[in-house]
């Protein structure tokens, strides 16, 4: 090989993950993320495990604005954790444009009756770039989409960090699925995790809203503190039911089905098509002359 022919060369990046990953995970990483995941998830059931005195209730409501105080910050570090050297500029670039695409999908249902068009997007990308980009993604779509559409509140975190479950579950499926077993399997997916985000989403509220100072045995959907774990998630799950999982959930799960059928081998296809040309976590490298005249490719 002469050193004009082998003076470029492609070189892998970080070892850990797929090479097709916009975000690359390695060890460190994955476990920022998985502590971020479990502190994440006992803010929406750590009113189920601290038994709470009826006397001193009325400072249960304070808790929920403290942990709305801290995701903002848990989310910014996972995000830095992840971007140290597995997020070049060729995956920010990708990320600004489907977090973009997902704001202004997230419109055209707005909500109603359920319907959510943010989500379907987000599953394909988490499943075409990886778990690492799927997470990321999931808190910026949402975080997006709220300031277009004027919905920030303090139900965002919580709604930031469902939503990187989400595209972090879809980077997880099962790589060798392929065809339409692929779509079969994210049609699947889409549809447990509209039911999932539903009742995370109800959970963050359920104890703080519907009354908390009401015999279990008078039949009342609301929170009871101090109550058995299981009483308590019994009320919840009746209460979901009743509430969003015939109507709102539901919906979600109908649109994601019909969004992934339809759409789903298309956009899997363009994605595909994006990661393979942005060639991630290579970069160009040279090789240096040697003495006598052949050259060799160097590897940084």
């Amino acid at each position: 090989m002469t050193w004009r022919d082998g003076a470029r060369r492609l070189r892998r990046g970080p070892r850990f993950g797929r090479p097709d990953q916009a975000v690359r995970v390695g060890p460190r990483s994955a476990l920022v993320l998985t502590l971020a995941s479990v502190a994440g998830l006992m803010m929406f059931v750590w009113p189920l495990l601290v038994r709470v005195e009826p006397q001193g209730l009325q400072h249960g409501t304070d808790a929920p604005f403290l942990f709305v105080a801290i995701l903002p910050v848990l989310i910014v570090v996972v995000l830095a954790e992840l971007s140290e050297g597995g997020m070049d500029s060729k995956a920010l670039a990708m990320l600004g444009v489907l977090s973009a695409i997902n704001a202004a999908l997230r419109p055209l249902g707005a909500g109603t009756a359920g319907i959510e068009t943010v989500f379907f997007m987000l599953v394909l990308a988490g499943r075409v770039f990886g778990a690492g980009f799927g997470f990321v993604l999931g808190c910026t779509s949402l975080f997006a989409s709220a300031l277009l559409t004027a919905g920030v509140g303090p139900w965002l975190p919580f709604q930031m960090m469902a939503s990187a479950w989400i595209g972090m579950g879809a980077g997880l499926l099962p790589r060798r699925v392929t065809g339409k077993a692929e779509i079969a399997m994210l049609v699947g997916y889409g549809i447990v995790v509209a039911y999932g985000f539903g009742f995370l989403m109800n959970l963050w509220f359920w104890p703080f809203v519907t009354g908390a100072e009401v015999d279990y045995h008078d039949g009342s959907l609301s929170y009871v503190a101090g109550a058995p774990v299981l009483e308590n998630l019994h009320r919840f799950a009746v209460f979901t039911l009743l509430t969003s999982t015939a109507g709102w959930d539901t919906g979600r799960a109908i649109t994601n089905t019909a969004a992934i059928l339809v759409l789903g081998p298309a956009v899997l296809a363009t994605l595909r098509r994006a990661a393979r040309k942005a060639s991630y976590g290579e970069v160009g490298t040279y090789g240096e002359r040697s003495a006598t005249g052949e050259g060799r490719v160097g590897r940084r």
